[in-house]
């Protein structure tokens, strides 16, 4: 049974992202022309996801606890990675941001054409010129007023422990002056584990942490950035894992 509702559940994925692009693509060219931040492109990514989420049996994911309805333009938002489920999670947000993702996602037809419209920015592990472009065009997008979605682990945890972070977005954050938003998501893990095509039943929660502020920082304290953002995702998937535990409280609360 699990295999075919799988099959079921790509299937509805399929569908409704490829729906989504259409009408990305509409979107696009009507508002390219004067939409520079491509908000309305990124939205329409970032809503597919959500909704893509929702139709799914296996899911019921959601927001935990107080959310801004605005981010400051400059913010680099962080958060931890357990599973390829956490975008269609923090698409729930009801924000636009930047993502910085894996190039090979973008050459998934469909799927990287929509990131491409969105603006997201691509990135090969292990290629330091990638890597520094990459960074290049955050800070882009950053000096337009878009915050930029980064997971600082770089890959997803084969277990729910998190990874080290990596120093590219603290370094960002401080060399553009931009906060620091963490995020936690818990849940995930267990609804498209590592490594695996079939999903699993999930309750998936995403809280939104307190900006850090860089003002004042230099090169010098990314060591102290990293350790704060981590205290606070820490803490905050801390609240998040009672609610999102195999019997844990279903309540969820939509955007």
């Amino acid at each position: 049974m699990n295999t075919l509702l799988s099959v079921w559940t790509w299937f509805e994925i399929g569908l409704v992202t490829l729906l989504g692009f259409i009408l990305q693509v509409a979107l696009a060219l009507v508002t390219w022309p004067f939409d520079r931040r491509r908000y309305v492109t990124g939205r329409c990514l970032r809503l597919t996801g959500c909704m893509a989420a929702k139709l799914t049996p296996f899911w019921r994911f959601g927001v935990h606890g107080p959310v801004p309805k605005q981010l400051s333009p400059r913010t680099v938002v962080v958060s931890n990675h357990e599973s390829n489920a956490d975008p269609f999670l923090i698409s729930h947000l009801p924000w636009e941001m930047k993502w910085l993702s894996k190039a090979s996602l973008f050459k998934i037809p469909v799927v990287g054409w929509g990131m491409w419209l969105a603006g997201d920015i691509p990135v090969t592990r292990g290629d330091q010129g990638s890597a520094k472009g990459a960074m290049a065009r955050c800070a882009q997008w950053l000096g337009r007023g878009m915050p930029v979605m980064i997971f600082p682990e770089g890959t997803r945890s084969k277990t729910e422990e998190l990874l080290p972070f990596k120093d590219g977005a603290f370094r960002l954050a401080i060399e553009q002056g931009a906060d620091i938003l963490p995020l936690a998501v818990s849940g995930t893990h267990r609804a498209l584990p590592k490594h695996s095509w079939r999903f699993a039943t999930s309750r998936g929660l995403v809280t939104v942490g307190t900006p850090i502020s860089t003002k004042g920082m230099t090169l010098a304290d990314v060591e102290r950035l990293k350790g704060l953002a981590r205290e606070q995702i820490l803490a905050l998937r801390s609240t998040l894992a009672p609610l999102t535990a195999v019997g844990g409280d279903p309540a969820l609360r939509a955007p």
